[in-house]
């Protein structure tokens, strides 16, 4: 098995890090199609994932052993909980949520993004001010519906 870590940037692309967002994106891409060659293998029982954690509190997000986790952040175990019971459901993307984002805003905001390139919209439209409104709309429409 197979195991890369991903981000959440590396898929919506925010503004404010693109050359962490690029290297992500580029794991994204490797991992996908590592998972479809290493599929196509008849002999092959190694399989890959990608692995996208939310907001985890750890020494290389600036963590402090001193200082309380904040109340949005997952511990490391927590995240790595998930991903494992997620590897053994089989799941390719393991999307993680934290305390602040749940699996549903991801979800909505990664086909937002999807929607970027599909209907032409500027780049980064979710952050575009123009677009504004209608990206806030959406979310509330798009939770209220997953709420239903």
């Amino acid at each position: 098995m197979i195991i890369n870590t991903g981000s959440r940037e590396g898929i919506t692309n925010p503004p404010g890090n693109p050359a962490y967002n690029a290297s992500k994106a580029a794991v994204k891409s490797l991992t996908e199609s590592l998972a479809n060659e290493l599929r196509d293998q008849a002999i092959s029982h190694v399989t890959a994932h990608l692995f996208i954690p939310g907001w985890t509190y750890t020494g290389l997000t600036g963590a402090n052993p001193l200082e309380e986790k904040p109340a949005g952040a997952w511990k490391p175990e927590q995240t790595v909980s998930y991903m494992l019971d997620r590897v053994c459901h089989g799941d390719f993307y393991i999307l993680v949520p934290d305390n602040e984002t749940t699996k549903e805003v991801d979800q909505l905001n990664i086909m937002w993004t999807a929607a970027d390139i599909a209907e032409g919209k500027p780049a980064l439209s979710r952050w575009h001010p123009n677009y504004k409104a209608l990206y806030e709309d959406y979310m509330k429409d798009g939770l209220a519906k997953l709420h239903e």
